[in-house]
């Protein structure tokens, strides 16, 4: 057993989602989204490399040695599987590992939308789920697909970097890429993949602008293809793409992208105020004829006025699903009114409302 599966075992035990280990300081967990000491000792920049070291592929450690940032994915048989992330900082290494369950639970379990199920059984498409760092886009995509694997008899490709959650093939065969292990990048995968007789693909993150037009050109080509970007809502998420093309190629993509998007689902975890545990906040976009139109001729500003009037297809904006949250009693209104993008709902719920520099 290696020395730091120690700290992972702990990480079980506490439900942390995080760990954090820095030369120069004790470890810190991160649970339920906020961080916490371990009654450690701090940690020695030659201790801590040794520790990081016996766990690494050696030619990550080859790669760290060059670059100074790495990623790879760890396995501890029986508790869970770590994203693990070594980076170089002022007192030395430092490295974070984000928990990825073992389990893959279902929409229901996740408390997520049922709309979000049947995603798993479009028959092509791009459907992309978008929000910050640590909202929970990975579980929510692997739920999604966990049904496509259990329900639909085709081949699903997921490209990783690094492989996250692992699908065990069930009526589907499920092929798992990690990028710098069993492929050169994002869009070296997406090329070789359209020859590979997929039926899904699962990109994990849109990067750059090859690797956005090739998951619209699959998208388009009649495969079904997930992915993730750091956006915070619908609108925002195809405004990204469309501006990450030259000016000149843009109204080509806005056709492209309308023909091809399916879905958009952008999301925030919350903190549960009235049990442990974290809740995540959704906004749904479902590309109906309607969305497409808007997406096609440019009018992305009035995306949130379709959602609104889109909820018997299953969409709902990202201020009213907090909303929703918050007069349950499961979230606070400090951290509604901090998370929501339009404030102004939400300041007569706060007992002190602050002067907030952003609205002047």
């Amino acid at each position: 057993m290696a020395k730091i599966d120690a700290f992972f075992k702990l990480m079980n035990e506490q439900g942390a989602s995080d760990l954090h280990l820095v030369a120069g300081q004790a470890p810190v967990l991160r649970i339920r989204g906020e961080m916490e000491r371990i009654k450690y000792k701090v940690l020695e920049n030659d201790e801590l490399k040794t520790m990081l070291y016996e766990i690494a592929p050696e030619h990550k450690v080859k790669e760290f040695e060059e670059t100074g940032d790495i990623d790879f994915g760890y396995d501890i048989l029986g508790i869970a599987r770590y994203r693990s992330n070594f980076f170089m900082q002022k007192n030395g290494v430092a490295a974070v590992f984000r928990q990825i369950p073992e389990q893959i639970m279902t929409a229901e379990q996740l408390g997520l939308p049922a709309v979000l199920s049947k995603l798993a059984s479009l028959p092509r498409g791009l459907v992309l789920v978008t929000g910050p760092t640590g909202s929970g886009k990975s579980t929510t995509l692997a739920s999604i697909l966990d049904v496509a694997n259990r329900t639909r008899k085709d081949h699903i490709i997921t490209i990783e970097d690094p492989v996250e959650f692992v699908h065990q093939s069930k009526s589907c065969i499920v092929n798992h890429r990690e990028v710098g292990l069993h492929t050169k990048s994002f869009s070296a995968a997406l090329r070789g993949a359209l020859r590979e007789d997929p039926d899904i693909i699962l990109v994990g993150e849109m990067r750059d602008l090859e690797t956005i037009s090739l998951a619209i050109e699959a998208a388009s080509t009649g495969h079904l293809v997930f992915s993730t970007l750091h956006t915070s809502s619908a609108a925002k998420t195809v405004d990204r793409i469309i501006e990450v093309f030259p000016a000149d190629q843009q109204n080509q993509i806005r056709s492209t992208l309308s023909d091809g998007l399916r879905a958009i689902i952008a999301q925030v975890l919350f903190k549960r105020v009235d049990k442990k545990g974290r809740s995540p906040a959704l906004e749904i976009l479902i590309a109906t004829p309607a969305v497409r139109n808007l997406v096609r001729e440019g009018k992305t500003h009035q995306i949130a006025s379709m959602i609104q009037t889109g909820r018997k297809y299953g969409m709902l904006l990202l201020d009213d699903a907090i909303m929703e949250m918050l007069n349950k009693g499961w979230i606070s209104a400090d951290e509604a009114y901090a998370k929501s993008n339009d404030k102004g709902k939400f300041r007569p719920f706060l007992k002190t409302p602050p002067t907030d520099f952003t609205e002047a």
